[in-house]
C-alpha cells in the first residue's frame, strides 16, 4: 500500500474515520477514496500532470497556497505543469480524517511531509502541508476530487 496508509482503520495511530451519512458508505467508498489519494500522492512524486488530472472531476477547482483558484481541467492542468516545471516533490500523505457528508459527497483531511527540490537551483527543502479534499461521486460511481486546497505547515526557509 501507499506510504500514507500507515495505519489501519482499527489500529492505533493517525487514521480516523467518522460518518455523517450511513455506515454502508464505509466499505467500498472508503477504499476508493483512499486509493484516489494514493494515486494523487504517486502522481505528485512522479511530477506527472496526466496522472494528477485523473484524480480530478470535470468541474474541479484547485486552490493552491498563494495563488488564485484554478477552475476547470485546463486551468488545473496548466497549474500543475507550472508546479512540476518549478519543483520536484518527494512526499508522503497521512490521512487524518475522511467524512461522508452524503451518498455522493465526502471530504478528506490530510497532511503531507517530505522534501521539495527547487529545479532552478537544486536546493532541497523540507516540505509539509495540510490539505482538504472535497470529493464527489461521479455518474459512473467513481470518486473524484471536486475541490482541493492546501497550506504549508513549515515556516519559510
Amino acid at each position: 500500500m501507499s506510504p500514507f496508509w500507515k495505519n489501519t482503520l482499527w489500529g492505533p495511530g493517525i487514521f480516523s474515520l467518522s460518518f455523517s451519512a450511513t455506515a454502508a458508505l464505509a466499505g467500498e467508498d472508503l477504499d476508493q477514496i483512499t486509493a484516489l489519494l494514493a494515486k494523487y500522492e504517486t502522481a505528485l512524486n512522479a511530477s506527472d500532470t496526466a496522472a494528477v488530472m485523473k484524480v480530478y472531476g470535470p468541474d474541479a477547482v484547485f486552490m493552491p497556497q498563494n495563488a488564485m483558484p484554478q477552475v476547470g481541467t485546463e486551468a488545473i492542468r496548466a497549474a500543475y505543469d507550472g508546479v512540476f516545471a518549478a519543483i520536484d516533490l518527494n512526499i508522503d500523505f497521512i490521512i487524518d480524517e475522511i467524512q461522508f457528508v452524503s451518498d455522493d459527497w465526502a471530504f478528506a483531511r490530510t497532511r503531507s511531509e517530505g522534501t521539495t527540490v527547487i529545479n532552478a537551483n537544486g536546493a532541497k527543502i523540507e516540505e509539509g502541508n495540510q490539505e482538504l479534499f472535497l470529493l464527489q461521486r461521479q455518474a459512473d460511481g467513481a470518486w473524484k476530487v471536486a475541490r482541493y486546497i492546501f497550506s504549508t505547515t513549515k515556516p519559510m526557509q
